[in-house]
Protein backbone atom coordinates (compact mmCIF):
# COMPACT_ATOMS: atom_id res chain seq x y z
CA UNK A 1 0.00 0.00 0.00
CA UNK A 2 1.39 3.38 -1.00
CA UNK A 3 1.22 6.57 1.05
CA UNK A 4 -1.64 7.93 -1.05
CA UNK A 5 -3.57 4.67 -0.68
CA UNK A 6 -3.09 4.73 3.08
CA UNK A 7 -4.36 8.31 3.30
CA UNK A 8 -7.34 7.47 1.11
CA UNK A 9 -8.15 4.54 3.40
CA UNK A 10 -8.12 6.87 6.37
CA UNK A 11 -10.35 9.41 4.60
CA UNK A 12 -12.72 6.64 3.57
CA UNK A 13 -13.08 5.61 7.19
CA UNK A 14 -11.74 2.10 6.74
CA UNK A 15 -9.06 2.50 9.39
CA UNK A 16 -10.29 1.84 12.90
CA UNK A 17 -13.78 0.79 11.86
CA UNK A 18 -15.60 -2.35 10.90
CA UNK A 19 -16.11 -2.35 7.11
CA UNK A 20 -19.71 -1.89 6.11
CA UNK A 21 -20.88 -0.59 9.49
CA UNK A 22 -21.11 3.07 8.63
CA UNK A 23 -23.82 5.34 9.91
CA UNK A 24 -23.93 7.19 6.61
CA UNK A 25 -25.04 3.92 5.01
CA UNK A 26 -28.11 3.62 7.21
CA UNK A 27 -31.30 4.29 5.19
CA UNK A 28 -32.63 7.80 5.59
CA UNK A 29 -36.03 6.47 6.63
CA UNK A 30 -34.46 4.60 9.55
CA UNK A 31 -32.52 7.68 10.67
CA UNK A 32 -35.70 9.75 10.50
CA UNK A 33 -37.59 7.15 12.50
CA UNK A 34 -34.88 7.14 15.17
CA UNK A 35 -35.03 10.93 15.43
CA UNK A 36 -38.82 10.87 15.76
CA UNK A 37 -38.57 8.17 18.42
CA UNK A 38 -36.10 10.23 20.45
CA UNK A 39 -38.38 13.26 20.19
CA UNK A 40 -41.42 11.28 21.32
CA UNK A 41 -39.49 9.75 24.23
CA UNK A 42 -38.38 13.22 25.29
CA UNK A 43 -41.94 14.53 25.15
CA UNK A 44 -43.12 11.49 27.09
CA UNK A 45 -40.51 12.19 29.76
CA UNK A 46 -41.86 15.73 30.19
CA UNK A 47 -45.42 14.45 30.49
CA UNK A 48 -44.37 11.84 33.06
CA UNK A 49 -42.51 14.46 35.07
CA UNK A 50 -45.62 16.66 35.16
CA UNK A 51 -47.73 13.65 36.16
CA UNK A 52 -45.36 12.73 39.02
CA UNK A 53 -45.43 16.36 40.17
CA UNK A 54 -49.24 16.42 40.33
CA UNK A 55 -49.51 12.97 41.92
CA UNK A 56 -47.10 13.88 44.69
CA UNK A 57 -48.87 17.21 45.20
CA UNK A 58 -52.20 15.40 45.55
CA UNK A 59 -51.00 12.57 47.80
CA UNK A 60 -47.93 13.95 49.59
CA UNK A 61 -48.02 15.50 53.09
CA UNK A 62 -48.51 19.26 53.30
CA UNK A 63 -45.35 19.64 55.42
CA UNK A 64 -43.25 17.43 53.15
CA UNK A 65 -41.42 14.23 53.98
CA UNK A 66 -39.02 14.67 56.90
CA UNK A 67 -36.53 11.96 57.84
CA UNK A 68 -34.25 12.46 60.81
CA UNK A 69 -35.05 16.15 60.95
CA UNK A 70 -34.10 16.61 57.28
CA UNK A 71 -36.73 17.43 54.65
CA UNK A 72 -36.12 14.99 51.80
CA UNK A 73 -39.28 15.80 49.82
CA UNK A 74 -40.83 19.29 49.51
CA UNK A 75 -44.09 20.55 50.93
CA UNK A 76 -47.17 20.14 48.77
CA UNK A 77 -48.83 23.47 49.48
CA UNK A 78 -49.74 25.76 46.58
CA UNK A 79 -47.02 28.14 47.74
CA UNK A 80 -44.27 25.54 47.55
CA UNK A 81 -45.63 23.46 44.65
CA UNK A 82 -48.04 25.29 42.36
CA UNK A 83 -50.01 23.23 39.87
CA UNK A 84 -48.43 22.62 36.49
CA UNK A 85 -51.32 24.35 34.71
CA UNK A 86 -50.91 27.38 36.98
CA UNK A 87 -47.23 27.66 36.03
CA UNK A 88 -48.03 27.34 32.33
CA UNK A 89 -50.91 29.79 32.54
CA UNK A 90 -48.68 32.34 34.29
CA UNK A 91 -46.52 32.48 31.18
CA UNK A 92 -49.36 34.16 29.27
CA UNK A 93 -50.01 36.82 31.90
CA UNK A 94 -48.19 40.16 32.25
CA UNK A 95 -44.98 40.15 34.25
CA UNK A 96 -46.42 42.69 36.67
CA UNK A 97 -49.50 44.81 37.13
CA UNK A 98 -47.70 47.88 35.78
CA UNK A 99 -49.12 49.47 32.66
CA UNK A 100 -47.48 48.21 29.49
CA UNK A 101 -45.85 45.22 31.19
CA UNK A 102 -44.68 42.53 28.80
CA UNK A 103 -46.28 39.10 28.77
CA UNK A 104 -44.29 36.70 30.92
CA UNK A 105 -43.34 34.44 28.00
CA UNK A 106 -41.93 37.39 26.05
CA UNK A 107 -39.86 38.64 28.98
CA UNK A 108 -38.54 35.12 29.58
CA UNK A 109 -37.63 34.71 25.91
CA UNK A 110 -35.74 38.00 25.91
CA UNK A 111 -33.80 37.04 29.02
CA UNK A 112 -33.17 33.57 27.60
CA UNK A 113 -31.80 35.04 24.37
CA UNK A 114 -29.46 37.30 26.35
CA UNK A 115 -28.14 34.42 28.48
CA UNK A 116 -27.86 32.17 25.43
CA UNK A 117 -25.73 34.77 23.64
CA UNK A 118 -23.37 35.11 26.60
CA UNK A 119 -23.20 31.34 27.04
CA UNK A 120 -22.40 30.94 23.33
CA UNK A 121 -19.43 33.28 23.61
CA UNK A 122 -18.21 31.37 26.66
CA UNK A 123 -18.73 28.03 24.92
CA UNK A 124 -16.77 29.09 21.84
CA UNK A 125 -13.92 30.34 24.04
CA UNK A 126 -14.04 27.07 25.98
CA UNK A 127 -13.88 25.06 22.75
CA UNK A 128 -10.83 27.00 21.54
CA UNK A 129 -9.00 26.66 24.85
CA UNK A 130 -10.03 23.03 25.36
CA UNK A 131 -8.95 21.93 21.88
CA UNK A 132 -5.66 23.82 22.19
CA UNK A 133 -4.86 22.13 25.49
CA UNK A 134 -5.86 18.72 24.13
CA UNK A 135 -3.62 19.14 21.08
CA UNK A 136 -0.77 20.33 23.24
CA UNK A 137 -1.09 17.42 25.65
CA UNK A 138 -1.40 14.89 22.85
CA UNK A 139 1.65 16.24 21.06
CA UNK A 140 3.94 16.45 24.08
CA UNK A 141 3.90 13.87 26.88
CA UNK A 142 5.58 16.38 29.19
CA UNK A 143 2.80 18.88 28.59
CA UNK A 144 0.18 16.28 29.51
CA UNK A 145 1.99 15.41 32.73
CA UNK A 146 2.31 19.09 33.62
CA UNK A 147 -1.13 20.38 32.59
CA UNK A 148 -3.56 17.52 33.23
CA UNK A 149 -3.53 17.73 37.07
CA UNK A 150 -4.06 21.50 36.94
CA UNK A 151 -6.94 21.14 34.50
CA UNK A 152 -8.65 18.76 36.91
CA UNK A 153 -7.90 20.93 39.95
CA UNK A 154 -9.28 24.00 38.19
CA UNK A 155 -12.79 22.58 38.50
CA UNK A 156 -12.57 22.36 42.29
CA UNK A 157 -12.62 26.15 42.71
CA UNK A 158 -16.08 27.34 43.86
CA UNK A 159 -17.69 29.24 40.99
CA UNK A 160 -19.60 31.62 43.26
CA UNK A 161 -16.34 32.62 44.95
CA UNK A 162 -14.43 33.53 41.78
CA UNK A 163 -17.26 35.30 39.93
CA UNK A 164 -16.98 38.60 41.86
CA UNK A 165 -13.19 38.46 41.52
CA UNK A 166 -13.41 38.04 37.76
CA UNK A 167 -15.73 41.02 37.52
CA UNK A 168 -13.44 43.15 39.69
CA UNK A 169 -10.37 42.24 37.66
CA UNK A 170 -12.21 42.80 34.39
CA UNK A 171 -13.41 46.24 35.47
CA UNK A 172 -9.77 47.32 35.71
CA UNK A 173 -9.03 46.37 32.09
CA UNK A 174 -9.07 49.29 29.71
CA UNK A 175 -7.00 49.33 26.52
CA UNK A 176 -7.53 52.47 24.49
CA UNK A 177 -11.22 52.73 23.69
CA UNK A 178 -11.84 49.13 24.77
CA UNK A 179 -13.57 48.65 28.10
CA UNK A 180 -14.37 45.38 29.79
CA UNK A 181 -18.14 44.91 29.90
CA UNK A 182 -19.84 43.01 32.76
CA UNK A 183 -21.20 40.39 30.36
CA UNK A 184 -17.63 39.54 29.37
CA UNK A 185 -16.95 38.43 32.94
CA UNK A 186 -19.95 36.11 32.74
CA UNK A 187 -18.74 34.72 29.40
CA UNK A 188 -15.28 34.15 30.87
CA UNK A 189 -16.74 32.18 33.76
CA UNK A 190 -18.86 30.16 31.32
CA UNK A 191 -15.74 29.31 29.30
CA UNK A 192 -14.00 28.34 32.54
CA UNK A 193 -16.57 25.58 33.06
CA UNK A 194 -16.85 24.63 29.39
CA UNK A 195 -13.20 24.05 28.58
CA UNK A 196 -12.76 21.17 31.04
CA UNK A 197 -14.98 18.47 29.48
CA UNK A 198 -13.92 19.56 26.00
CA UNK A 199 -10.21 19.26 26.74
CA UNK A 200 -10.64 15.85 28.41
CA UNK A 201 -12.92 14.48 25.69
CA UNK A 202 -10.72 15.79 22.89
CA UNK A 203 -7.62 14.28 24.49
CA UNK A 204 -9.30 10.89 24.77
CA UNK A 205 -10.39 11.14 21.16
CA UNK A 206 -6.99 12.18 19.84
CA UNK A 207 -5.40 9.22 21.62
CA UNK A 208 -8.10 6.78 20.50
CA UNK A 209 -6.63 5.55 17.16
CA UNK A 210 -5.17 2.06 17.32
CA UNK A 211 -1.41 1.91 17.70
CA UNK A 212 -1.14 -0.11 14.49
CA UNK A 213 -2.80 2.65 12.52
CA UNK A 214 -0.54 5.30 14.00
CA UNK A 215 2.51 3.17 13.24
CA UNK A 216 1.26 2.70 9.69
CA UNK A 217 1.23 6.46 9.21
CA UNK A 218 4.73 6.70 10.65
CA UNK A 219 6.05 3.90 8.48
CA UNK A 220 5.12 5.91 5.40
CA UNK A 221 6.84 8.98 6.79
CA UNK A 222 3.61 10.90 7.36
CA UNK A 223 4.13 13.88 9.66
CA UNK A 224 2.27 14.73 12.85
CA UNK A 225 0.02 17.33 11.23
CA UNK A 226 -1.10 15.01 8.45
CA UNK A 227 -1.73 12.24 10.98
CA UNK A 228 -3.70 14.70 13.06
CA UNK A 229 -6.04 15.78 10.27
CA UNK A 230 -6.34 12.40 8.52
CA UNK A 231 -6.47 10.04 11.49
CA UNK A 232 -6.65 11.57 14.95
CA UNK A 233 -9.29 14.27 14.42
CA UNK A 234 -11.74 11.98 12.56
CA UNK A 235 -11.23 9.33 15.24
CA UNK A 236 -11.89 11.87 17.99
CA UNK A 237 -15.39 12.81 16.79
CA UNK A 238 -17.25 10.09 18.78
CA UNK A 239 -15.48 11.37 21.91
CA UNK A 240 -15.62 15.06 21.08
CA UNK A 241 -19.34 15.45 20.36
CA UNK A 242 -20.49 14.29 23.82
CA UNK A 243 -17.79 16.54 25.31
CA UNK A 244 -19.10 19.48 23.29
CA UNK A 245 -22.64 18.82 24.57
CA UNK A 246 -21.39 18.64 28.14
CA UNK A 247 -19.38 21.80 27.57
CA UNK A 248 -22.47 23.58 26.24
CA UNK A 249 -24.47 22.55 29.30
CA UNK A 250 -21.62 23.68 31.56
CA UNK A 251 -21.48 27.03 29.76
CA UNK A 252 -25.20 27.57 30.34
CA UNK A 253 -24.89 26.67 34.03
CA UNK A 254 -21.85 28.91 34.41
CA UNK A 255 -23.66 31.79 32.73
CA UNK A 256 -26.73 31.58 34.96
CA UNK A 257 -24.71 31.18 38.17
CA UNK A 258 -22.38 34.02 37.19
CA UNK A 259 -25.32 36.30 36.40
CA UNK A 260 -26.62 35.67 39.91
CA UNK A 261 -23.21 36.17 41.55
CA UNK A 262 -22.24 39.25 39.58
CA UNK A 263 -25.71 40.75 39.44
CA UNK A 264 -25.78 41.15 35.67
CA UNK A 265 -29.19 42.32 34.53
CA UNK A 266 -30.98 41.18 31.43
CA UNK A 267 -30.41 37.43 31.73
CA UNK A 268 -32.18 34.43 33.17
CA UNK A 269 -29.97 34.30 36.27
CA UNK A 270 -30.96 37.77 37.44
CA UNK A 271 -34.60 37.08 36.59
CA UNK A 272 -34.55 33.98 38.83
CA UNK A 273 -33.42 36.11 41.77
CA UNK A 274 -35.89 38.92 41.11
CA UNK A 275 -38.89 36.65 40.60
CA UNK A 276 -38.05 34.54 43.65
CA UNK A 277 -38.80 37.58 45.80
CA UNK A 278 -42.39 37.49 44.54
CA UNK A 279 -42.94 33.81 45.39
CA UNK A 280 -45.00 34.63 48.48
CA UNK A 281 -47.76 36.39 46.58
CA UNK A 282 -47.31 34.80 43.16
CA UNK A 283 -45.97 31.24 43.60
CA UNK A 284 -46.11 30.39 39.89
CA UNK A 285 -44.01 33.39 38.84
CA UNK A 286 -40.53 32.10 39.90
CA UNK A 287 -40.97 29.02 37.72
CA UNK A 288 -41.09 31.06 34.49
CA UNK A 289 -37.33 31.84 34.40
CA UNK A 290 -36.63 28.22 35.36
CA UNK A 291 -38.46 27.16 32.21
CA UNK A 292 -36.35 29.73 30.36
CA UNK A 293 -33.15 28.21 31.73
CA UNK A 294 -34.28 24.77 30.56
CA UNK A 295 -35.01 26.23 27.13
CA UNK A 296 -31.52 27.74 26.92
CA UNK A 297 -29.98 24.38 27.78
CA UNK A 298 -32.08 22.58 25.16
CA UNK A 299 -31.13 25.09 22.46
CA UNK A 300 -27.45 24.76 23.34
CA UNK A 301 -27.62 20.97 23.20
CA UNK A 302 -29.58 21.14 19.95
CA UNK A 303 -26.90 23.30 18.34
CA UNK A 304 -24.23 20.73 19.18
CA UNK A 305 -26.48 17.99 17.78
CA UNK A 306 -26.70 20.03 14.58
CA UNK A 307 -22.91 19.98 14.39
CA UNK A 308 -23.09 16.22 14.77
CA UNK A 309 -25.30 16.02 11.67
CA UNK A 310 -22.48 17.40 9.54
CA UNK A 311 -20.03 14.95 11.15
CA UNK A 312 -22.34 11.95 10.75
CA UNK A 313 -19.72 10.17 8.66
CA UNK A 314 -17.43 9.84 11.67
CA UNK A 315 -20.06 9.01 14.29
CA UNK A 316 -19.77 5.25 14.59
CA UNK A 317 -20.53 4.99 18.27
CA UNK A 318 -20.17 7.98 20.54
CA UNK A 319 -18.30 7.57 23.80
CA UNK A 320 -19.72 9.40 26.86
CA UNK A 321 -17.52 12.23 28.09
Amino acid sequence: MSVSEALKAVDAGSIGTVPGIVEAGVPRRMRGGASLRRFLLGALGIVLLAAVWEIYKALGPADGVVIGGVTVLPRTTDLAMPHVWDMIGRLFEPVSSAAGALPMWQAVLQASAFSLGVASVGWIAGVVVGLFLALLMQRFITAEAALFPWIVLSQTVPLIAIAPLVRRWGAQIQIGSFEWEPWMSVALIASYLAFFPISIGALRGLNSPDTNHVELMRSYGVGWWTTLFRLRLPASVPYLLPALRLGAASAVIGTIVAEVSIGLRGGIGRMVVEFAAAAGGDPAKPWAPIFGAVLVGLVAAGFVSLIGVFLRRYRRGEVPA
